[in-house]
């Protein structure tokens, strides 16, 4: 079937934006295997993938929103931890039109999410290697009872997609190793019809308008989890500058959102500024917010640098999606079951947050959450430590997993939580933590013995007792 003249020049716009130059040939290596097909995550056993490390994915998208099909080029650079004979990508859906690595047509198939790739070479443990997807589909989003039983990923609006994947959709729309153990850079561009505005991740890099189509250009230069990538396709208003503190800002709002109360770019700027004293230096270049008109999806994301927001319901949701650039985007889990280390900390800040405004304290906040949900409640019954695949994102999560926090501070006191704090951040930046550091490093920190608080609050399914009862 021969392209349209459209579509040549789409392929040939995406070939241009994504061209990485091809490493040479790999002699045969020794003892080469198959990488795994997942990295054994119990909730999602199958996502990321063995036998290499992702370092940079260079993603070029090409959207048509009245047909919904996406047409998308995915350069992935990695790094091999084997000798491979062959590894896995993680696509969901889309069709593949061909794989190359090194520069060379590899041989691939499918089974199910999976992608097998067989390069006609073995590829040597240490050395870095590209493969290069063409790939074309209509993206479809996720649902089921994971993000309160809304649909997320790959989302259509009225004009454009709202992209919001965690924990498991951003395979649903470029080929990766979709697990945030895996982190890598990113160069994102994305080109769809003239009048559109695609925003991403990191800093703008270029952008433009030719042959009745927008174009944008963004990197993210530090590493990132797949689930925090987007490629969000609309019409926006855009605000740029800095915050006082000097941290570089843009924000994307949907014009047709009434204007509401809550300035976005006021309080995006106030709070990066306010938690880079609480937290640490903000981790990226960037900050900011995407603002869209999709009400279906009713909840909001933490894309890294700039948190996407199905129109922003209140200040309180700003300063939680923007507390995770710390604890979810810079600080990652290392197994999904680790959620309470993003989903609790981001909810504690909501309680920092009207400690800093004067309006309650995190002390106060806490007991009136607790008092507030009789010891039957299911609330109780769920341990947090390890909440389960279907109810990683319960309330329980988030609000016991702040409780615990506070329980924290009020046995180590103000002067060693807020030294734990930034020295966490410090500590796993840009990399990925697991419960147990946190309980180490907070013992180590407090100089206190602390397992049977954290064993209490996080890994036992009844209501514990006051601090001090």
């Amino acid at each position: 079937m021969a392209l349209s003249r459209s579509a040549r020049r789409t392929s040939r716009w995406l070939a241009l934006a994504t061209a990485v130059a091809a490493t040479a040939s790999i002699a045969a290596a020794p003892g080469a295997s198959a990488g795994a097909a997942g990295v054994g995550d119990p909730y999602f056993p199958k996502l990321g993938n063995g036998g290499f490390d992702a370092l940079h994915y260079d993603l070029g998208v090409s959207y048509h929103p009245s047909s919904g099909r996406l047409d998308g080029r995915t350069t992935l650079t990695a790094r091999a931890t084997q000798n491979l004979s062959s590894f896995d990508l993680d696509l969901q859906k889309l069709t593949v039109d061909s794989i190359r690595v090194n520069g060379r047509r590899a041989h691939f198939a499918r089974s199910g999410d999976e992608i097998t790739i067989r390069p006609d070479f073995a590829l040597h443990r240490g050395r870095k290697f590209t493969v290069t997807l063409a790939y074309h589909g209509v993206p479809k989003p996720l649902g089921g009872p994971i993000i309160f039983g809304s649909d997320y990923g790959w989302m259509k609006t009225k004009d454009g997609v709202f992209v919001a994947c965690e924990p498991n959709a951003a395979s649903t729309w470029f080929p990766s190793s979709d697990h945030p153990s895996d982190k890598a850079t990113y160069d994102i561009r994305i080109d769809a019809p003239k009048g559109l505005t695609g925003v991403s991740n990191g800093r703008l890099v270029n952008s433009g308008e030719a042959h009745g189509r927008s174009y944008a250009h963004w990197r993210e230069n530090r590493p990132m989890a797949t689930y925090l990538a987007t490629a969000t396709i609309g019409k926006f208003d855009i605000r740029t500058g800095t915050t006082p503190g000097g941290t570089p800002i843009y924000v994307a709002t949907d014009p047709t959102l009434p204007t509401g109360k809550v300035d976005v770019y006021g309080i995006t700027a106030e709070a990066t500024d306010y938690w880079s004293k609480v937290f640490g230096p903000y981790p990226f270049e960037e900050t900011g917010a995407i603002v869209d008109d999709m009400p279906e999806a009713g909840f909001s994301l933490e894309v890294q640098s700039k948190p996407v927001y199905s129109a922003v319901r209140s200040e309180s949701t700003i300063v939680h999606e923007l507390a995770h650039q710390w604890f979810g985007d810079s600080v990652s889990v290392k197994q999904w079951k680790n959620i309470w280390l993003n989903e609790g900390f981001a909810s504690y800040a909501q309680w920092l947050w009207s400690e800093h405004r004067g309006t309650l304290s995190a002390h106060d906040a806490f007991r009136k959450v607790y008092n507030q949900i009789p010891a039957a409640d299911d609330f109780w019954k769920q341990k947090i430590a390890d909440p389960k695949r279907d109810t990683m994102f319960a309330g329980s999560v988030y609000q016991r997993g702040a409780m615990t926090l506070q329980v924290l501070r009020e046995r180590i006191g103000d002067k060693a939580f807020f030294k734990l704090l930034p020295a966490w951040t410090a500590q796993h930046r840009y990399g990925n933590a697991d419960t147990g550091q946190f309980i180490a490093l907070a013992e180590k920190i407090s100089g206190q013995q602390l397992d049977d608080l954290f064993q209490t609050w996080l890994n036992t399914d009844s209501k514990p007792p006051l601090p001090g009862k």
